[in-house]
């Protein structure tokens, strides 16, 4: 019956911990601590407050501003070692909340000059979806006119390509086309040059299929999209299209979609109902173009086949990217428009939902049609799913997933990467929590010279548990999981009474001979569950000794001789209750 009850209580206590996990996402950096004080407290007690604070954890609060004084608001600096501290002291009856005063800082901002000009990448967020990847280890086909290393893609990684129009392994840009779509997937940015792409930690393969006057086979197509699939392409952009259909195509394009690469091709620009091939086939996204107002582009098709739409430019607000100018073949900073423009966009993003762990083409579609800004009224499949939202797809491929920053950041903000977490039992520090331990063990020694019987797992456990539990799990933290029913598991007997406050001041009904008498007299009349009960005994024995000396603290006795008298007192209690529930035995424990 007993162990029904422990699991039970188990039970519901994760079942409480997992209800309210709130996740990484909620992690932050901060240096400093906001104290609300409540309406309710006299000025004078919280001014004696304060000073406290100061004198105990050399710090100086102050009040956030000079608006601050009618609500009582004070910053102190410190880590979340000193939040966790002042949650569980007294200053938490008097104060309304105690919290991390985080640091909020503007959304990533490259520093490239044209970037102020590049609205279709604010269009998309691209910002914020920066804040968890930038497409690294991503490596993505352009399927193009080929791409030349103009200056701002100098930082741009590229990998092994090919050019199946002149059969040869440089895949040059002579039409300036591949090279602005390249661009837009991973243009350097950040570099004070020029102007950004959206996934520019990936890797660009560039594949030459179109010749300088934009044309080319669907066999060289079919060519580069198997080429790209066995090369470790992890998506592939086509900003072409045509109308016929090809098998030869479609079953490349199916060899790619079964080897998990995400392929992407552009709607066409005929602003026809009828959209072009690839973009058609089953396993292709297709892409619609938006100008600067979100509208569907003057030129760009619609209808079936048209999965998403994104920035693909007008008249009005060209797409930029640093290409080759086509007449003079020199670098040149260019406005493009057309669902060629589109695609990369998709193409960018999806690199970025694969970098933050979505492996499989259907599920990168499925974030990508999930995350759009949804339009309403389109009895046309103008829009398809939606409106292409960058930040919105990463948000939602790190849903349920724990990227390395989030993680980083866990252990950095709980104190994992500060050597002293590892030195340090929380509210009661290791040092003393060490003497309980070894006090009991003493303890148990001394009375096993006087009752003869054998060390075991029942005597053992009850020891540690009445001294000090797993110490260790008092600052012990699972991202955003409750620290109570750490708490518990690692207290001693003698703590349990405010342990879910996280108080460190002890409970003087828990803090005495009480509970290790009603163990005893629960457990007494069983062989080795008795043992528990004197190792529990003897724990707690220990534990109020070494508080007695090091932290003389019970509720209602204050923290002077009178706490310290009690506290010996029931110590030496404890000891008489386990002799005397040794006594007469001379067995095994």
């Amino acid at each position: 019956m007993r162990r029904l009850l422990i699991l039970s209580l188990f039970i519901l206590g994760l079942g409480f911990a997992l209800f309210n996990f709130k996740g990484l996402a909620n992690q932050g950096d901060f240096n400093s601590i906001v104290l609300d004080f409540r309406e309710d407290v006299p000025a004078e007690q919280i001014n004696d407050q304060v000073s406290a604070i100061a004198q105990q954890y050399q710090v100086s609060p102050r009040l956030n501003s000079e608006f601050s004084a009618t609500d009582h608001v004070y910053i102190v600096s410190g880590d979340r070692t000193l939040l966790n501290t002042l949650k569980k002291s007294n200053l938490a009856k008097q104060t309304e909340y105690i919290e991390p005063n985080y640091i909020y800082k503007a959304l990533y901002i490259p520093n490239d000059p044209d970037y102020a000009k590049q609205w279709n990448l604010r269009s998309i967020n691209v910002e914020q979806a920066w804040d968890e990847t930038k497409g690294n280890g991503i490596t993505v086909a352009v399927i193009d006119t080929g791409v030349s290393r103009v200056p701002d893609l100098k930082d741009t990684k590229f990998v092994k390509g090919y050019d199946f129009v002149n059969d040869q392994i440089p895949a040059d840009d002579d039409s300036g086309h591949g090279t602005h779509v390249a661009g837009t997937i991973a243009q350097s940015t950040n570099n004070n040059y020029g102007v950004a792409g959206i996934a520019y930690e990936a890797s660009i393969m560039p594949l030459k299929v179109l010749s300088a006057g934009g044309g080319g086979t669907v066999a060289d197509i079919a060519e580069a999209i198997r080429f790209a699939a066995d090369n470790g392409a992890d998506v592939i952009n086509m900003s072409l299209g045509g109308r016929g259909e090809s098998n030869i195509m479609e079953e490349a394009i199916n060899y790619a979609y079964s080897k998990g690469v995400v392929v992407i091709a552009a709607a066409g620009n005929e602003n026809s109902s009828s959209v072009s091939y690839p973009a058609r086939y089953a396993h292709v996204i297709g892409v619609a173009a938006l100008d600067a107002a979100g509208e569907k582009a003057p030129y760009s098709n619609f209808g079936a086949g048209v999965d998403i739409s994104a920035p693909g430019g007008s008249e009005t607000g060209m797409i930029l990217q640093d290409t080759i100018d086509p007449e003079t073949g020199a670098s040149a900073i260019m406005g493009f428009q057309g669902t060629s423009m589109a695609a990369p966009h998709v193409a960018g993003v999806a690199a970025l939902v694969k970098a933050a762990g979505i492996t499989e083409p259907e599920e990168v579609l499925r974030v990508l049609k999930q995350s759009v800004r949804v339009v309403k009224d389109d009895p046309l499949n103008q829009f398809g799913a939606g409106h292409l939202d960058a930040a919105a797809a990463v948000k939602l491929a790190l849903k349920g997933q724990i990227s390395f920053n989030d993680f980083f950041r866990w252990l950095r903000d709980n104190g994992y990467l500060n050597l002293r977490f590892w030195i340090d039992g929380g509210a009661i520090s290791l040092l003393p929590k060490i003497g309980m331990v070894l006090g009991s063990y003493l303890l148990a020694w001394f009375l096993r010279n006087y009752f003869p019987f054998a060390w075991s797992w029942s005597l053992t456990s009850g020891l540690l548990a009445g001294s000090s539990g797993l110490f260790f799990l008092r600052s012990f933290y699972i991202f955003d999981l409750p620290q109570w029913p750490f708490r518990v598991m690692g207290s001693s007997l003698p703590e349990l009474g405010n342990i879910i406050q996280g108080s460190s001041v002890l409970n003087p009904i828990f803090a005495s001979v009480l509970i290790p008498l009603l163990l005893i007299a629960l457990l007494l009349g069983h062989p080795q569950l008795k043992w528990f009960a004197i190792g529990s005994t003897l724990g707690v024995a220990s534990c109020l000794a070494v508080s007695a000396i090091v932290s003389p603290a019970v509720w209602g006795l204050g923290s002077g001789n009178l706490a310290r008298l009690f506290l010996i007192a029931n110590a030496l209690l404890c000891y008489g209750l386990a002799r005397l529930a040794s006594k007469g035995e001379e067995k095994i424990a």
